[in-house]
């Protein structure tokens, strides 16, 4: 009998593509270690082989206090998947500071918070897997989503290179790009207003229209299929590289051979234009 895998996954509360992911692995025989920054948003009832544990993912400390733990009762960590993450809707300008370094915070700077304090466990052993899941969106931006765009751009850069420094080490890194993929957070959104100065207040109705794509798209993926799908190609003896599935993902694998301009003004026509 082979031995168990172990494997954190971040950003599990219950309902999104985390919970569904660390569900999947548990299903396959995995312990799992299911992560957020508070345990009561996690129901992993019905599972047995996922444990519910609270961890911030943009604090050093509190990554280390569980890497530290798990490395104590388990000798190892397999699969390390970052999935925490902020989505946000709205104007460049209508953010604040304060929200997009919060953005930045969760979908970037994770990403490095937690390489530093499971890798060298990882390459000490020359064995271990990571696993990002990003966006479409940061791959092509769109319209009214620029922050949050942004922030997935820059955590597929940093998760790209990571993958190039990592397999030297004996690593592997597993970069996931998902299109529309319907959460219980997408379920949950609620009515979306501009602020009355705003200077995007005519375009409401398009801001609003962005918001809901991921619940009209006819080809948008339920969560726990889109989590059976990484969990399957994580545990194969050679994970990929890259992975892009879920609602629009091949229109935007199609816009990526067109001119950049092209690309752009397409999508703008798509989601902005009045």
């Amino acid at each position: 009998m082979s031995t168990p895998k172990i494997v954190v996954v971040t950003g599990c509360s219950t309902g999104g593509i985390g919970y569904h992911i660390a569900n999947e692995f548990g299903k396959e025989g995995c312990k799992v270690y299911a992560t957020s920054r508070r345990v009561d948003t996690m129901n992993f009832s019905t599972n047995p082989n996922v444990k519910a544990v609270a961890m911030d993912v943009t604090k050093q400390e509190s990554i280390n206090a569980v890497v530290d733990k798990i490395i104590e009762d388990e000798g190892r960590i397999d699969i390390w998947v970052n999935n925490a993450g902020i989505w946000a809707v709205a104007p460049l300008i209508d953010h604040t500071l304060e929200q997009t370094k919060a953005i930045f915070e969760t979908n970037v700077f994770s990403i490095l918070l937690t390489a530093k304090a499971v890798l060298p466990h990882m390459a000490k052993r020359r064995s271990g897997l990571i696993v990002t899941v990003g966006s479409v969106d940061g791959e092509i931006p769109t319209p009214f989503s620029g922050v949050y765009d942004a922030s997935k751009a820059a955590e597929h850069a940093i998760t790209e290179v990571l993958g190039m420094e990592a397999r030297p080490l004996g690593v592997n890194v597993f970069l996931v790009s998902p299109g529309a993929i319907k959460t219980n957070i997408i379920e949950n959104v609620k009515d979306f207003k501009l602020e009355p100065d705003s200077l995007y207040k005519d375009w409401e109705g398009k801001i609003i229209e962005r918001l809901n794509v991921p619940k009209h798209l006819p080809d948008t993926w339920p969560a726990d299929k889109f989590g059976r799908e990484i969990v399957k190609r994580a545990l194969r003896p050679n994970p990929p590289w890259y992975y892009s599935a879920g609602g629009a993902a091949w229109k935007i694998q199609a816009l990526k051979w067109l001119p950049r301009w092209m690309a752009i003004s397409l999508v703008w026509r798509a989601l902005g234009e009045k």
